[in-house]
């Protein structure tokens, strides 16, 4: 089984974890350690055109990472049946390139609890991009995670890598200028 704090020390020092997330398969790091999310973009071969999202685990948290939520999200979040990330306009205390240029940002709120025990451990959002090569097929379960991603992180999390069962991403959304919801992945 997974030692928390081991996941935490790797975490702390720049690393990079390969772990389940309440979708597929992820790689994280500290959203506030911007030389581990320049490794993740590496790691992954990804433009950092393309941002990354990240995982948190209450709302309170939500609203220190991003401005202006809008005021139906918790609606929203309470009764939507995937694992929805929204992307909001203007993120808080998160730079290039986790944010885009213009500083909007990816954030999902996780109902995963080993995700969200780490999440309130560290005290800020972490970093959640599929575990595949860019331009590659996300895995559907730990066995279908590209052995040069495994060897590169610096830490494989144990906790459901015997699972078969096959997950899909998040669903993918922003708010248009008239408050409703666009949809980007369903």
């Amino acid at each position: 089984m997974d030692n928390l704090e081991d996941i935490l020390d790797v975490l702390n020092n720049n690393g990079i974890i390969l772990y389940p997330t309440d979708t597929i398969w992820g790689l994280g790091c500290r959203s506030d350690r911007k030389d581990a999310v320049e490794k993740i973009f590496k790691l992954k071969k990804r433009e950092k055109s393309k941002p990354l999202s990240v995982l948190v685990s209450s709302l309170s948290m939500l609203h220190e990472t991003v401005l202006d939520v809008h005021p139906r999200i918790e609606t929203l979040l309470l009764y939507h049946t995937k694992p929805l990330t929204l992307i909001y306009k203007k993120a808080k205390n998160i730079q290039p390139p986790l944010a885009d240029q213009s500083g909007s940002l990816g954030v999902r709120l996780t109902s995963e609890p080993f995700c969200k025990k780490i999440i309130d451990a560290l005290g800020v959002p972490l970093v959640s991009t599929s575990a595949n090569l860019s331009g590659n097929p996300y895995p559907k379960n730990f066995k279908e995670i590209n052995m040069e991603l495994i060897e590169k992180v610096d830490y494989v999390v144990k906790y459901r890598q015997t699972e078969l069962t096959v997950s899909e991403p998040s669903v993918i959304a922003k708010f248009n200028k008239e408050g409703d919801l666009d949809f980007l992945r369903t």
